[in-house]
């Protein structure tokens, strides 16, 4: 690969956040860049890996710029999740991303904007800064989401237990006694969760798009935002954390006008039925719908 990788820092909350830089050696930094958002209980390797795995290393050996983020507490942005760690997702949404958005543009002065990639519960929390911040929806290019839900209203065994079970009850009560939720530890997710944004993320998949902290009205905001060109991916394997009725339900709630769509399915045409990580991390991948995110990133201009 004909890329080049490296971790950059930027100050924030009495620490940093973490965001790895992945270019072609013959990078055209006049073109928008793409950020890559992680989701719950996840970091930043699961869209790279330093052997050039993961689909950013994919885009970058394209001759697309990514940065891809560590939110807070996980990866390798710091301080880490701890006991009176207080950061939630809000943070994420109103501070966060538009400090790092700021930060790339700082790097590419003449692409005026960036696009937006993010897995799971990353693409809630893009979409929640976008339809907030009208200065995002004008400086975001693209939106584009893996298995990205809002809601899970899809009923079934396996998200009961799952979902309603373990993440709604049982993972409260862990995170109450540990102070954060040892998601690592457990071997439930590639990284750990902060009890606010648990908390968040509960209210969040089972009730009203209201940020919790200010009482912002997300659904209201969406309704009038400006969207950028979103294209939302679900895949057909992901029963519950991104189930396709509910990834288009939450294209429904955005109202965008300009999005595709698209279900990772042997019946559509992909080689499998892809889950709810498989669809970035699997083998396949890489040759099957990487080249169309690609080419997707390619169609823009400017």
């Amino acid at each position: 690969m004909n890329i080049q990788q490296k971790s950059l820092y930027i100050p924030y909350n009495h620490g940093h956040l973490h965001l790895r830089q992945i270019i072609p050696v013959q990078a055209d930094m006049s073109k928008p860049p793409v950020l890559m958002l992680h989701g719950a209980m996840s970091n930043g390797r699961v869209f790279y890996s330093d052997s050039g795995k993961g689909l950013g290393c994919y885009l970058a050996d394209s001759g697309v710029v990514v940065y891809v983020l560590d939110t807070l507490g996980r990866g390798l942005s710091e301080p880490k999740l701890a006991r009176g760690f207080k950061t939630g997702q809000g943070e994420v949404i109103r501070e966060q991303l538009p400090l790092v958005q700021q930060y790339i543009l700082s790097l590419h002065p003449k692409a005026k904007r960036v696009h937006w990639c993010a897995h799971s519960w990353g693409g809630v929390l893009m979409a929640s800064a976008i339809a907030r911040y009208e200065n995002l929806q004008q400086s975001v290019a693209s939106l584009v989401t893996f298995g990205s839900k809002r809601r899970i209203e899809v009923k079934s065994v396996k998200k009961w237990f799952s979902v309603d079970l373990v993440w709604n009850k049982i993972a409260p009560l862990i995170a109450w006694r540990s102070g954060y939720l040892p998601a690592d530890k457990l071997r439930i997710g590639m990284d750990n969760e902060s009890r606010a944004s648990l908390r968040q993320s509960i209210d969040w998949v089972r009730g009203d798009w209201v940020d919790s902290d200010d009482g912002f009205d997300y659904q209201r905001a969406a309704s009038v935002a400006q969207w950028p060109k979103s294209w939302f991916i679900a895949a057909k394997g992901d029963t519950v954390l991104g189930n396709p009725s509910d990834v288009q339900r939450m294209i429904r709630e955005c109202q965008i006008k300009q999005v595709d769509y698209t279900l990772l399915s042997k019946k559509q045409g992909f080689r499998h039925d892809y889950d709810h990580g498989g669809m970035l991390t699997h083998k396949d991948a890489v040759n099957d719908h990487f080249p169309r995110v690609r080419d997707w990133y390619h169609s823009f201009n400017g």
